[in-house]
């Protein structure tokens, strides 16, 4: 069997590059075949989940910059405008998930990889425009508010990513597998927070950026992703593969509903990757508003690093694949009681 094994499928309608009799658990298999196949499935994930977690959380770089480019909000107002990405990703996980097994994993790639050309565009063309700045505050708000909901399309991407990586490699290679995509995709956050704050003042005079109120060019926080998201969604589509033996057993989902252990991994994973993305999210406003003081003297953190924010989420993707290789060699519940532990 080779990487370009098709099937006919009922209605008799050519899939390309899908693989049938997958078997990554047959040593002969997975050394001659599978391991190659596997290793280019991974590496294009990784891309487009990377993409998907930068563009997930861009607005906790456009949030900081607002009252820069003209408008300006309540606290509170800027937390919902960093908080509604978060809840729209994490809701989409759920059908990302199934999405696999239902299109396949090289074409849900490429079509939620296309999704994010939709709040890049957004943030592109309407957040910076004259129109929104000479609006009314109430409409200013639930214009940013609807923009910013797009960008909830990067947070599924995590869930089928690793939903379709898990079926590629065997059962004792998985978790370094599934810690190397996870971490690619996590290094979205921390790029985004350390190279977006560059982005906005390209061109802006030096000088002007140390001023309390400077300009900042928010279309290019959208434009910038843009070539990148292509070039994802088009490697994806002709280099990626699908998987017959992807399937969705909806019994067997049921059925975990039911076993107390999947409600406590829920409750562990709230506190483990919750608490990554939710501080991520956050902790940019978090510095901005708490210590401005020591940012009004300190102008390149402030400015130039968002206050330090990507530090944190750097340090978690950075840890993610070495968390797997330890699961794949001491057991999953034992690293994760010591990380829970910590």
């Amino acid at each position: 069997m080779t990487d370009t094994e098709t099937r006919q499928p009922p209605a008799a309608v050519r899939r390309p590059r899908w693989i049938s009799n997958w078997d990554p658990d047959n040593e002969l298999f997975w050394e001659q075949t599978g391991k190659k196949i596997a290793r280019r499935n991974l590496g294009w994930s990784v891309f487009a989940e990377h993409l998907g977690f930068s563009v997930w959380v861009l607005w906790t770089i456009i949030v900081i910059n607002l009252g820069d480019a003209g408008i300006t909000l309540s606290l509170s107002e800027q937390f919902w405008l960093t908080a509604l990405p978060n809840l729209v990703g994490s809701t989409l996980r759920i059908p990302y998930t199934f999405a696999v097994p239902r299109f396949g994993g090289r074409l849900w790639t490429a079509t939620s990889a296309s999704l994010l050309l939709i709040p890049c565009l957004l943030l592109a063309a309407l957040v910076p425009s004259g129109w929104l700045v000479q609006q009314a505050h109430a409409t200013q708000f639930w214009v940013l508010l609807a923009c910013a909901a797009t960008a909830g399309f990067g947070g599924g991407n995590f869930s089928s990513s690793m939903a379709n990586i898990s079926y590629f490699y065997p059962e004792g290679k998985k978790g370094f597998a599934l810690g190397l995509n996870a971490a690619g995709g996590n290094l979205g956050v921390s790029v985004t927070q350390l190279v977006m704050p560059l982005v906005l003042i390209v061109g802006v005079p030096a000088a002007a950026v140390k001023l309390p109120v400077h300009r900042v060019h928010l279309a290019y926080a959208g434009l910038f992703w843009l070539p990148l998201i292509v070039f994802a969604a088009f490697g994806a589509w002709w280099r990626m593969d699908s998987l017959t033996q992807a399937k969705a057993d909806k019994t067997s989902y049921a059925r975990a509903l039911r076993q107390p252990q999947t409600w406590l991994m829920s409750l562990l994973y709230i506190g483990t990757f919750g608490s990554f993305i939710g501080y991520s999210f956050a902790l940019p406003l978090v510095i901005k508003n708490t210590f401005p003081e020591f940012l009004a003297q300190h102008s390149f953190i402030a400015t130039y690093l968002a206050g330090l924010g990507f530090v944190g989420a750097l340090v978690g993707s950075v840890a993610r694949p070495f968390g797997g290789w330890l699961s794949d060699r001491m057991g999953g519940a034992r690293v994760t009681l010591a990380c829970s532990s910590a």
